[in-house]
């Protein structure tokens, strides 16, 4: 199984290695290693068009890889079609589309158990519940009706039904306030890793995820410029224009001075 280089972390859960993926062949992000142990929060910052849902998309097995692989604990999953990545423990919480709009939270909380089996359900939803206690009071809500902030809770709640061991949430602030945006990184997605899933965070609001990200990666053009510790990139004084993409390639933390993740050609050999 594929490790992460780095001592100081976890060893790698989920793992993507020299991955590539497109369009009609045509590679939108080329070459994208990164890791995330469990009970870790990453995140993934870039400027728009750096490649973020496309990578994301590749993850979760909506898009084929050209080349590359990816790794759930010691399975291969490059090949899986998305619903057996989800089903080998992958969560997703999408940007858009996040719940059941003419459902109630508690049906939507059902929707995400289909490989539960029903006796199990019941006990699935007082565990969320028990993670995100607010759920208790709505529902019987129609989810169409909640609040942004709520419709996340419920969104993650959905992917906890299946205690997944990796979790990819895509630009999960997005329309919130900064106040509601702080509330749902601190409180929902770091709870995630507190609960020992791996938690990949692709977000726009970099400094709210960096402040609570254990390790960065830096995408822009397609490729990952700068893989970093999160606490030393929100420390960074050119962090805007690491952010896009055109900071310092050659700083000590760039992803091209310290290519951690990669898998040797003899690891390789012998999956």
């Amino acid at each position: 199984m594929p490790i992460s280089a780095a001592s100081a972390r976890a060893a790698g859960h989920l793992v993507v290695t020299d991955l590539s993926a497109g369009y009609n062949r045509v590679p939108i992000i080329r070459g994208v290693s990164l890791t995330v142990g469990r009970g870790e929060v990453v995140t993934i910052v870039g400027p728009n068009g750096a490649g973020k849902s496309t990578l994301v998309k590749a993850i979760m097995g909506v898009l084929s890889a050209l080349e590359g692989e990816i790794w759930l604990g010691d399975a291969r999953i490059s090949e899986l079609r998305a619903d057996q990545v989800a089903r080998r423990g992958v969560g997703y919480v999408p940007q858009v589309r996040d719940v059941f709009e003419a459902l109630t939270v508690r049906e939507n909380l059902e929707m995400g158990a289909t490989t539960v089996p029903r006796r199990d359900i019941g006990e699935r939803v007082e565990d969320v519940i028990g993670a995100y206690p607010q759920l208790a009071t709505l529902m019987k809500r129609q989810a169409g009706k909640l609040s942004g902030g709520e419709r996340k809770m419920v969104a993650i709640g959905r992917v906890l039904m299946t205690r997944p061991t990796a979790v990819i949430l895509d630009e999960p602030t997005a329309g919130l306030s900064p106040k509601l945006a702080s509330q749902l990184l601190e409180s929902y997605v770091a709870g995630l890793a507190s609960r020992g899933a791996a938690v990949l965070l692709v977000e726009q609001r970099a400094r709210h995820a960096l402040g609570i990200s254990d390790f960065a990666y830096v995408l822009a053009s397609g490729e990952v410029r700068l893989a970093s510790p999160a606490s030393e990139l929100l420390a960074r004084d050119d962090l805007g224009q690491v952010f896009l993409g055109i900071g310092q390639t050659t700083h000590p933390l760039s992803f091209a001075a310290q290519p951690e993740h990669q898998i040797s050609n003899g690891e390789r050999a012998t999956k």
